[in-house]
């Protein structure tokens, strides 16, 4: 849940990248830190915790400040969840307080399975919080599009947004940084939008 800090005039919003594991996830990360243009360099570090069997334990962590809504400044915390499921715990974790979601889906055949498991995964880890899928603003990234094998992005659409409401969908090559960015200013312009036009976030 986005928090406003009166006293440092600061509008705090989560979004949690989730997805399948090695489906690019810390590499959307990576791009984003390497190349994102901010005012007076205030882009954070770059946090990353990782083991031999998964690149991402806990968490990336990121906070971007960018534009400025009704005199506060917007500080985008960007998250990645673990992609294997023994960490389901903390994939939990890390939803807590989220506001917005990047579905990165490997666009490989293979693994289309694991990524319909993880997105029903990302369903039944918001159910727990009590969340909803529905109600919190999200996109899909349809990424590793170089690769040879993969699916067409109409049987992907089918399979990962095929809802009475679609939410937006980008195709991209993480590792090439296309798509990265199309996918980020989609999620934070909903994320915006809405607090902007919609609802008050929780006072800190």
């Amino acid at each position: 849940m986005a928090i406003i800090n009166q006293s440092t005039k600061e509008l705090q919003v989560k979004i949690v990248y989730y997805g399948p594991a090695m489906g690019g996830k810390t590499t959307n990360l990576v791009q984003v830190h390497e190349h994102v243009q901010t005012g007076q360099g205030n882009k954070g570090k770059l946090v990353s915790l990782a083991t031999s069997s998964d690149r991402t334990l806990f968490f990336d962590f990121l906070p971007i400040e960018a534009m400025s809504i009704k005199g506060f400044k917007t500080k985008f915390q960007l998250y990645t969840v673990p992609g294997q499921v023994i960490y389901n715990t903390t994939r939990q974790l890390v939803l807590r307080g989220v506001d917005g979601i990047v579905f990165v889906a490997d666009s490989q055949y293979e693994k289309m399975t694991e990524n319909v498991e993880s997105l029903q995964n990302l369903e039944d880890n918001l159910r727990t919080l009590k969340l909803n899928l529905s109600d919190i603003p999200y996109v899909l990234q349809y990424n590793k599009r170089d690769l040879p094998n993969v699916a067409p992005v109409e049987y992907m659409e089918y399979l990962l947004n095929n809802r009475d409401v679609q939410v937006p969908s980008f195709t991209g090559c993480a590792n090439k940084c296309e798509g990265v960015f199309e996918t980020l200013n989609m999620i934070t312009r909903m994320l915006l939008h809405k607090f902007v036009n919609q609802s008050k976030p929780q006072y800190a």
